[in-house]
């Protein structure tokens, strides 16, 4: 039986029910927070409630849930024994409202969900096979560094590109990369990692930042600047990270080979460095 959470209760999935009323509901109007759990510890918490807390500003929406009574909320969700990774799912939206009407309700009560779902990992061998990518143009609104619940746009940019038979699109504005449609994005040239630096474009991820503190700690060179359009087609190597993705190569971009066509070095060093980090997780001596 699936146990989640709702609006102070836990309950059996099938019995968690909002009102058609609720305005994530009617509005899309809520964000959310996806948070891996490797051993039955949960990845980087602080980070993703810190992250929450910045959508939650960014939309104006007061919650009253501390951080210590989230990671209770979210632990209490987590399956015990040898379950596998797991990663919980967490929306916040402002609830329900007496009528449909844009502008905000004079008094809003949040409503709070979370779930927990396995998550598979790659089999020995997979990641390194990498996926496809295509570049299309990136037709999202101008906050994408709130992690919203409107995904309409994020959904049909994806679809559309597997519908050209790829896994991922990176999204173009201005003749700039900034990320992907659920994925953040890295080039390396001639050894040098690049990322998008934050700002409104995109969304600053968790796997990202732990990406560029990894690099830092271990002298690997690694700079945050625009990344050109053009930069994509010349690159060594390209990868797309995520929080249940992890770190993914990129080895074939608009039909064409990325690099040499195979994971790249770079990324083998990263991905080792990030699996090591996991069991250090997994034996309790990092969050």
């Amino acid at each position: 039986m699936t146990k989640v959470y709702l609006n102070g209760e836990f309950l059996p999935l099938e019995e968690a029910r909002i009102s058609v009323l609720d305005r994530g509901f009617l509005f899309g109007d809520g964000v959310y927070e996806v948070i891996p759990a490797y051993g039955g510890r949960l990845f980087r918490l602080e980070q993703h409630l810190d992250r929450l807390d910045r959508s939650l500003q960014g939309i104006r929406l007061a919650v009253s849930i501390s951080h210590h009574d989230w990671r209770d909320i979210l632990q209490s969700l987590l399956p015990t024994g040898e379950m596998g990774d797991q990663a919980v799912y967490l929306q916040v939206t402002r609830g329900v409202a007496p009528k449909r009407d844009h502008s905000f309700p004079v008094v809003a009560t949040p409503t709070v969900f979370a779930m927990a779902f396995p998550v598979v990992p790659p089999e020995p061998g997979q990641a390194e096979l990498g996926v496809a990518a295509v570049t299309l143009p990136d037709t999202r609104w101008l906050r994408c560094n709130i992690k919203a619940i409107t995904l309409l746009a994020n959904v049909l940019l994806r679809q559309q590109a597997v519908d050209e038979g790829a896994a991922e699109a990176i999204l173009i504005r201005d003749g700039v990369a900034h990320e992907g449609t659920a994925s953040n994005l890295f080039v390396v040239k001639d050894g040098v990692i690049t990322t998008p630096p934050d700002g409104p474009e995109l969304l600053p991820g968790i796997t990202r930042d732990l990406v560029v503190e990894l690099a830092g700690l271990h002298n690997l060179p690694l700079i945050q600047a625009p990344i050109a359009e053009s930069r994509l087609f010349e690159a060594d190597e390209l990868w797309i990270t995520s929080s249940t993705k992890e770190i993914v190569p990129v080895i074939s971009l608009n039909e064409g080979p990325v690099g040499e066509g195979v994971a790249g070095p770079v990324w083998r060093r990263v991905w080792a460095l990030f699996q090591a980090y996991k069991q250090q997780i997994r034996a309790g001596l990092v969050d």
